[in-house]
């Protein structure tokens, strides 16, 4: 990918693992602009944000304060290794679940 194309696009990428609103602050901001490198990051956080509330919702109807810790250090790890691939510049999707997100939301960005 042109190295133009990343340097443009990152901040925007990192704004977009910030809570659900910074998704949607990077997706809106960049509807204009069409950057390839932002659009990869916008739908990887927006399908860990989406996948944060299904589960989220799943595990509230279970009192345990163990599972719920596990789900917040679970998808804090993937936040931050989403918003490091995208400050670092690279198009790296988060293990296992990026790549569904990737084509689950394939039309974000056309």
């Amino acid at each position: 990918m042109n190295e133009h194309i990343i340097k443009e696009g990152r901040k925007l990428a990192c704004i977009s693992y910030l809570p659900i609103f910074g998704t949607l602050i990077a997706y809106f901001l960049n509807a204009d602009r069409k950057n390839q490198f932002t659009n990869f990051h916008i739908r990887q956080a927006l399908g860990i944000w989406i996948f944060y509330f299904i589960c989220g919702i799943s595990v509230s109807n279970i009192d345990s304060a163990m599972l719920r810790l596990c789900l917040w250090v679970f998808f804090g790890t993937l936040l931050l290794y989403g918003f490091i691939m995208a400050y670092t510049g690279k198009y790296q999707t988060v293990p296992v679940i990026g790549p569904l997100f990737q084509k689950w939301f394939s039309n974000i960005g056309k």
